[in-house]
């Protein structure tokens, strides 16, 4: 089998930096224009703030997060068996967990 020639190897490793630089330079651009949109709301007495949702963040933040942690905890260890790897997808499980216990706790304390 012939070994990949350095040129495409070089090629390989560029594009998820490109990829990462990009995403980030759309993401800056957003948050920057939706900063600038909302000052001139703001100067010109249009603003109203939209209250954040917390416990339908909570609910969908969990189930997210709980879903990929079970997926990649699952593929982590049919892969290499319990490793450091298998963190990878403990870890967002937990996270998810935990947000779901949030929003469990929230609502019934509200429901009281």
């Amino acid at each position: 089998m012939q070994e990949p020639s350095v040129a495409s190897q070089v090629i390989i490793s560029i594009i998820p930096i490109v990829g990462i630089v990009m995403g980030s330079v759309v993401v800056f651009f957003y948050i920057l224009w939706g900063h600038r949109e909302r000052m001139l709301m703001i100067d010109r007495g249009l603003y109203s703030p939209v209250p954040l949702d917390l416990d339908t963040f909570c609910l969908l933040a969990g189930i997210l997060l709980a879903a990929l942690g079970v997926t990649l905890g699952a593929v982590f260890l049919a892969i290499s068996g319990f490793s450091y790897s298998l963190l990878g997808g403990l870890i967002p499980l937990a996270i998810g967990a935990g947000f779901l216990a949030f929003y469990a706790l929230r609502s019934r304390h509200r429901g009281a």
